[in-house]
């Protein structure tokens, strides 16, 4: 006890002294590092080693007597791990699953309950009284449609990402959400994630300085993670409902191809920009408190996986925010690559001015580096060709101009936060969809927000593909 005494005054006593500077982000990083029992134990490195803290879990909502009752419509590999997901959180019961093939609803029989109703008509599952809410993880070209639909029936809706398939559908959705007053959460779960919300914290207390610009991407190498998703043997016409698969597409032969890997597909997905750049856009935003950018440009192509796909699978994309209440003007490099030769690895890197935050999916890391008020003189600098008595002239300058000042105690040039061994940001954000339909709590990622992710995302193919610039506004989400 007397050791613990001894680290906790002397902290205590060098915060005192540092916080004397008058600098607002060095008192902000200060007040990082004494909030944390852990860095109160392990005292601060002088030598700028990191700092580690674990990030708090959030307390689990107790479950209501009551179950909620979900229906699964879409019951492939996002719906199985939507419906396993929501079961944990204690709050949902399966009531009914709809899919176009057959073995999936026999795979939910025989997974969880014998005599769950099925149907492959996702009409017939809205219109049962016995469901609340409904998981829409159907392929993207029907997002809209039936989650404006489940909304209509009185349901409330949990829609996979992207909101959309084409950005002329957002709004639509968001209406009515607006009209019905439903519960609608998108599903990307990381602006649930403690990592997400720690972030967002460290962001608006200062530590970055000013926020130049970031550096985001999604990178994959593997045949499933380039969606070479297996397909059954009993594919058929008798097994899919083929026509009603198709709805708005381009009608087409049958193709089990296009059925079980339509992410490769613009007619029925959207791509890397819609799977993986939707992500992306979804944890900026909600660290910086973003609408999203208003110019965008994309390239790339289709590097390695030439299976028929008509979708790159490599894209890069350079977009433009303005400046807002939350956040000044900044660039953004944006880029998936599914043929990455490193393994693959996912990062939102945002640079500022005095320092680089780095968030992935277990943990957000700041790195500090503030330039000093003297721009120093010598070295790589004219003042090398001034004559000498110029050079005598300028020095004396120099120190009238920056008078030298009293030293100051190091500080840790990094510190890092990490989720708990286990976490799960998919669990918290159905715990938040729970929550939001018992109690009535805000949903961050509503329509509106859903459509400020998936806007820019899906303008990242538009101009892909017409090979142009697009000029977005991110509070009407519409193209300019």
């Amino acid at each position: 006890m007397a050791y613990c005494n001894f680290w906790v005054g002397l902290l205590l006593k060098i915060c005192e002294i540092i916080m004397k500077d008058s600098s607002p982000s060095r008192r902000n990083f200060i007040k990082k590092l004494t909030g944390s029992t852990f860095l109160l134990a392990a005292g601060i490195s002088a030598e700028g080693k990191p700092q580690f803290e674990q990030l708090p879990l959030r307390a689990k909502p107790l479950p209501a007597n009551d179950k909620i009752r979900l229906g699964v419509i879409g019951a492939g590999i996002m719906g199985y791990n939507n419906l396993d997901t929501a079961l944990q959180t204690g709050s949902f019961e399966l009531a009914g699953v709809c899919d176009l093939y057959s073995g999936h609803l026999q795979r939910a029989k025989e997974d969880y309950d014998a005599g769950v109703f099925t149907t492959k008509s996702y009409e017939e599952l809205l219109a049962r009284k016995d469901i609340d809410a409904v998981v829409v993880a159907t392929t993207d070209h029907w997002h809209d449609k039936i989650s404006i639909a489940a909304m209509k029936a009185g349901k409330a809706v949990y829609c996979e990402k992207p909101m959309v398939h084409k950005w002329e559908e957002g709004r639509a959705v968001i209406d009515e959400q607006n009209r019905s007053g439903a519960k609608f959460q998108v599903g990307s779960q990381r602006v649930s994630s403690i990592v997400t919300e720690k972030a967002a914290d460290l962001y608006a207390s200062g530590e970055l300085g000013q926020l130049i610009m970031g550096e985001v991407w999604y990178d994959r190498q593997s045949a499933l993670g380039a969606w070479q998703y297996s397909i059954p043997r009993d594919a058929s016409l008798e097994t899919i409902d083929w026509d009603r698969y198709l709805g708005d597409a381009p009608k087409t032969a049958f193709d089990p191809v296009r059925f079980f890997r339509w992410r490769n597909y613009r007619d029925y997905g959207t791509g890397v920009a819609g799977d993986l750049f939707v992500h992306l856009f979804s944890g900026l935003h909600r660290v910086i408190k973003s609408a999203g950018p208003n110019r965008i440009y994309a390239t790339g192509g289709l590097r390695y996986w030439k299976d028929g796909r008509d979708v790159p699978d490599v894209m890069l994309a350079v977009l433009d925010y303005p400046a807002t209440d939350s956040h000044p003007a900044f660039n953004l490099q944006m880029r998936v690559n599914f043929v990455d030769g490193s393994g693959g690895s996912q990062k939102i890197r945002l640079i500022g001015s005095e320092g680089v935050m780095e968030i992935g999916g277990d943990g957000v890391k700041i790195t500090r580096s503030i330039m000093p008020e003297a721009p120093g003189f010598g070295g790589w600098d004219t003042y090398n060709t001034f004559t000498k008595a110029q050079q005598a002239e300028y020095e004396a300058w120099y120190q009238q101009t920056y008078p030298e000042k009293r030293a100051s105690m190091n500080e840790p040039k990094s510190l890092e936060f990490l989720a708990p061994r286990g976490y799960s940001d998919h669990l918290d954000h159905w715990n938040n969809f729970a929550d939001a339909i018992r109690n009535g709590t805000p949903i961050i990622e509503d329509a509106l927000f859903g459509m400020q992710a998936a806007g820019p995302a899906l303008l990242t193919n538009l101009s892909y593909f017409d090979r142009k610039e697009i000029l977005w506004d991110p509070m009407n989400v519409k193209v300019i």
